[in-house]
């Protein structure tokens, strides 16, 4: 079950993501289907430096507020960015990628969340 703070995190990594431009952020709890985290946050960007600025909004914001990442995978290609940060999971793609690997088919079994009632 997804706990406040794995919702505190997401909202704090959507707010990052929506102020550098992230496109079709999504939020998927996964908390019931997996343990590897309780949510799932998906957000693209247009080319390599938008997805390079995106990982690095999340990774400050987040540290800011004292959720520093455990791991981050993918930053120099920047085709497709994961940022484990234990609770929550970010992963950030280009267009190309996303379609490719089109995680919210991979996770469809772990609820949709509406992203506006999240942050509120």
């Amino acid at each position: 079950m997804m706990d406040d703070r794995s919702i505190q995190m997401a909202k704090i990594a959507i707010d990052a993501l929506s102020d550098k431009k992230g496109e079709d952020i999504r939020a998927i709890d996964i908390s019931e289907v997996s343990d590897i985290a309780d949510i799932f946050l998906i957000a693209g960007g247009a080319n390599r430096s938008q997805v390079q600025a995106l990982c690095d909004n999340v990774l400050e914001k987040l540290g800011r507020a004292g959720f520093p990442e455990k791991q981050v995978e993918g930053y120099d290609s920047s085709n497709w960015i994961l940022i484990d940060f234990g609770d929550i999971v970010v992963h950030i793609f280009d267009k190309e990628n996303r379609l490719l690997y089109d995680l919210e088919r991979l996770w469809r079994d772990g609820k949709s969340l509406d992203i506006e009632e999240l942050v509120k």
